[in-house]
């Protein structure tokens, strides 16, 4: 195997000009040991409810779990089947996880340039100290060493967390959910802390996958038959309330479209009935969920939890996937938002209201620039969410910057989220949005927008400073 020294450069990711690269460096410098603060991710809580939980095989903790990999390598033929993806239908998938990581391995050059490149690199090189590039002359060498280190206590999934500074993480987890996981984190003792976020998407969109399985399962949880809005909004109520009393902070709703109504009880309770039926229509579910958002803002304002609401994605756009392997596959795909009209009427009831904090964000990158930081850099109520999933990228964090700070204003942002569900990737993201950030703040010293004593207090901000504080995580 030929010796290669991958070492990333201390100023990856800065800019050219010698003058902007000093100052950014300098910044970077300031907040690249910060902890982390994760207030909107996937990851599993089951992995850190057990003190003795491993992630498993390489295969398991780099390409199994995220879809931002496997997406590619599907883009460029190659089956989901041999990289170990579950079929819904419990049908044969290579289950020799050497024969995974050869597979990525050999296709590890697709990833040059992209934001899975960059976390990759992050998470191989600075991580577990891998010094050879990944293909497939490497591949089974790499696999033995990665296999070799997930086997030591120092690579646990606990051990990491405490290595990778992370301060808090938030799960999102769905209003059913009985939140086992979280309890054995607060009973085990450990230090690390783990906070749920109540993700109600699976009872309010009537179209989504399983919803009546969905509204059975919150029955249960509650004790009683859910046959009337009035009744699911009581349930959803007390379940904020659970999961409040488990250390959430926030909710997390995410639509196709950001659209809101305020409907009558009478008008909402013959869309739920047509629905329990099993005759709802693609406008009953658009109106009944617009208006369980106004409802979701209603609660906010009344038990203090942070109101995340994201738009912009068209979900399961491959329907052989889908039947194939399930939601979260990597087939989701952004489609264009309109939000001044959409949010009007949840903005003309709570808008004004100090006591909501409610996140927007989407997909729709050009949404961003035309009507979201103007509603944010407004209304006392909104908070501009960050560059988000295909738009999480060295980029795509230049141009957000670019295109909201003038308008909203640096702290109308929130600072970043990771949105993973791979737990590795979490340091990895976050360095290159502190990297990105001391680049841009850079950017305004040189140019004289601001100065330098402004530039170390924005910083930090952006790092971690924005997110603990919006998402009141202390």
């Amino acid at each position: 195997m030929s010796v290669h020294q991958p070492l990333l450069s201390a100023e990856r990711f800065l800019a050219t000009d010698p003058a902007q690269r000093r100052v950014a460096r300098e910044l970077y410098e300031t907040i690249a040991a910060l902890p982390i603060v994760s207030p909107h991710g996937h990851v599993d809580p089951a992995l850190l409810a057990n003190e003795k939980a491993s992630f498993g095989t390489p295969a398991d903790l780099f390409i199994i779990p995220d879809h931002y990999v496997f997406r590619m390598l599907y883009s460029q033929g190659v089956p989901l089947e041999t990289l170990g993806i579950p079929r819904v239908d419990g049908g044969a998938v290579e289950t020799d996880h050497r024969k995974i990581w050869q597979t990525f391995a050999e296709h590890f050059y697709l990833f040059r340039g992209t934001p899975s490149g960059a976390w990759l690199a992050h998470e191989l090189y600075e991580i577990f100290g891998i010094q050879h590039k990944l293909n497939g002359a490497t591949a089974q060498a790499i696999y033995d060493e990665l296999e070799d280190k997930l086997s030591q206590p120092e690579y646990s999934p606990r051990a990491l967390f405490d290595r990778s500074r992370i301060e808090v993480l938030c799960t999102t987890d769905a209003a059913s959910d009985t939140l086992e996981c979280h309890q054995q984190i607060k009973e085990s003792g450990w230090k690390g802390v783990v906070r749920p976020t109540f993700r109600p998407d699976g009872v309010v969109n009537l179209t989504a996958p399983g919803w009546r399985s969905n509204l059975n399962k919150l029955s249960a949880v509650v004790g009683r038959e859910i046959t009337t809005v009035s009744a699911l909004v009581a349930a959803l109520e007390e379940r904020r309330a659970f999961f409040k009393s488990m250390g959430a902070t926030s909710t997390d709703s995410g639509v196709e479209t950001p659209y809101t109504e305020a409907l009558s009880e009478a008008e909402a309770d013959a869309i739920f009935a047509r629905a329990l039926a099993g005759k709802a229509t693609y406008d009953d579910a658009r109106r009944f969920t617009g208006h369980m958002m106004i409802e979701m803002a209603r609660m906010s304002v009344e038990d203090g939890l942070v109101m995340q609401f994201h738009a912009g994605c068209y979900r399961n756009h491959n329907p052989l996937v889908y039947e194939r392997f399930g939601a979260d596959k990597g087939h989701d795909i952004p489609v264009e938002t309109e939000w001044v009209r959409n949010l009007k009427p949840l903005t003309d009831r709570f808008g004004n209201d100090p006591r909501l904090t409610m996140i927007i964000f989407t997909m729709d990158e050009t949404g961003y620039t035309r009507e979201m930081a103007p509603l944010v850099g407004h209304y006392p109520a909104l908070r501009l969410g960050p560059p988000w999933w295909f738009l999480d990228s060295l980029n795509g964090m230049g141009r957000y910057f670019d295109q909201v700070m003038e308008t909203a204003g640096l702290y109308n942002t929130v600072g970043f989220i990771d949105d993973t569900r791979a737990f590795v990737s979490i340091p990895a993201r976050h360095d290159v949005w502190r990297r990105a950030s001391a680049n841009w703040l850079a950017g305004l010293v040189v140019r004289g927008l601001i100065d330098m004593e402004d530039a170390v207090e924005m910083a930090p901000d952006m790092a971690n400073g924005l997110a603990r504080r919006t998402f009141k995580l202390g």
